[in-house]
């Protein structure tokens, strides 16, 4: 998860809001602030981060693309099902970020960062997600050679590989 010093360098030290947290899953002492730009259309984002004020543990991060009408988030994994849970308690829904617009979830905090640069400098970016995986050694080394032997990379294998498996599991 990244920090509340990496999250205050993406918005340059720039907060525009803020104000306690009002819900219960991350406890008495969160807080949220917001960096917005001030546009809700066309060159429009906004930058949210949940934490304590306490130990600055950072619960949750959120990026809205208002051009691309697109929202990216990440929920400290230690804090999901309580965030859930209470999202079910409450009666919202747990995935809408504004109107139609769902946040997509991400994993890896370098592909959350990269997202953000882009968006806040109104550059394209990837909208594909990044999914961590952990393979054993000999496993990583056979998919090497056998990317190298189909000349691609082992990220295009992987992604490849993910795809099938995923494409198989929709048929079944």
């Amino acid at each position: 998860m990244i920090t509340m010093k990496e999250w205050m360098e993406l918005v340059d030290y720039k907060i525009t809001e803020g104000g306690d947290f009002g819900w219960d899953c991350y406890g008495s002492n969160s807080y949220q602030l917001s960096s917005w730009n001030g546009l809700h259309d066309r060159g429009g984002w906004s930058f949210n981060v949940v934490f304590s004020t306490k130990s600055q543990k950072v619960y949750e991060v959120a990026v809205c693309d208002y051009t691309n009408k697109r929202a990216y988030r990440m929920i400290n994994s230690d804090y999901v099902k309580k965030y859930n849970k209470e999202a079910k308690t409450r009666g919202e829904m747990l995935n809408q970020a504004w109107d139609d617009v769902d946040y997509v979830d991400l994993e890896v905090d370098d592909d959350f960062i990269q997202k953000c640069l882009a968006i806040k400098a109104g550059e394209v970016y990837d909208t594909r997600v990044s999914v961590p995986i952990d393979l054993p050694d000999n496993v990583m080394l056979a998919l090497m050679k056998m990317a190298h032997e189909r000349d691609i990379t082992f990220n295009q294998l992987v992604e490849e590989i993910l795809k099938e498996y995923i494409s198989l599991n929709n048929k079944l």
